[in-house]
């Protein structure tokens, strides 16, 4: 069964006066539902997030200024949110829930997140609307508890995962790979293992072209026996913070390879949405359905 992290901390707590989206994060379980994509069996609350497993990935001084609410001013402002409790406890469940998709992906294949994908949080600050990283924060997870041994992160957001890229930098066991607008933000990049840069307004043909000959060629050579999979739909044309050109139908050919080719290696994949700020709301509820449409079609 195809398990699905949702909660309604999810919701961020600003959504009434946001410029960004984020009803998303209650349209999509109930777009799901009326499509019989899934049904509610399919979708679990996170529990509370050990702090132990938060300080596996993120220094101890930062997490705990973070939760205690008394960050400066200075390293509030990247992050781009007034800070707040519902803010944090809904960082930490978001996180909470990638470690617990990672599980059920072990044992089923496949997992998603409706939340997730803050790879702007770095080791010892956040950025970018990001906290907490919760796929590297999951990756370590993993790794600590000897349940992989190499990990593959598959970044297809349109922003560099920089804070992904620098906390794994001298890992060996955890190979980061970034597809992202190369002039969009972060406008000072870190280095990934593989980073691959588009040129603003790149369209289906050119960047599929591009995942069709990297990711193989990754996975053979890396050999992971986990990934993490940031599917962010901020790719698309009329995504206002994204700056390509690609459409609904190359999204969905993007996510169905990427799936397709954790299913045929038969490496566990996890699923985080990441971003998605189209002028059009239903665009955005289209693009990240057809990832959940895919996982159930590829896997169950």
């Amino acid at each position: 069964m195809l398990k699905v992290a949702f909660d309604k901390v999810f919701r961020h707590p600003l959504d009434k006066n946001h410029r960004f989206p984020m009803e998303k994060y209650d349209l999509i379980p109930l777009q799901l539902i009326n499509e019989k994509i899934c049904n509610r069996n399919n979708f679990f609350v996170p529990q509370n997030l050990n702090d132990q497993d938060v300080l596996t990935t993120h220094q101890k001084k930062y997490y705990e200024r973070l939760s205690s609410l008394t960050l400066s001013e200075k390293e509030i402002r990247p992050i781009g949110f007034p800070m707040s409790r519902e803010l944090i406890i809904r960082e930490k469940k978001i996180a909470q829930g990638t470690i617990e998709c990672s599980n059920f992906s072990i044992n089923n294949g496949i997992s998603m997140n409706i939340a997730g994908g803050t790879h702007h949080a770095f080791y010892d600050k956040g950025e970018g609307f990001c906290m907490l990283n919760d796929q590297a924060i999951a990756a370590n997870y993993l790794l600590n508890n000897s349940l992989v041994n190499k990990i593959l992160i598959i970044d297809l957001d349109v922003h560099q995962g920089n804070g992904t890229a620098s906390i794994f930098k001298n890992n060996s066991n955890v190979f980061t790979l970034s597809f992202h607008g190369q002039k969009n933000y972060p406008f000072r990049k870190e280095n990934s293992d593989l980073d691959f840069g588009f040129d603003d307004f790149t369209n289906d043909d050119f960047y599929l072209k591009k995942l069709k000959e990297i990711i193989p060629r990754t996975i053979d050579r890396f050999e992971p026996d986990f990934i993490f999979y940031l599917a962010g739909v901020d790719v698309l044309e009329n995504d206002k913070l994204g700056r390509l050109s690609m459409t609904i139908k190359g999204c969905l050919e993007r996510d169905k390879f990427i799936l397709n080719s954790c299913k045929k290696n038969n490496i566990p994949v996890q699923i985080s949405m990441g971003g998605g700020y189209s002028i059009n709301i239903e665009e955005i509820i289209e693009a990240h359905t057809n990832t959940f449409r895919l996982a159930q079609e590829i896997y169950f």
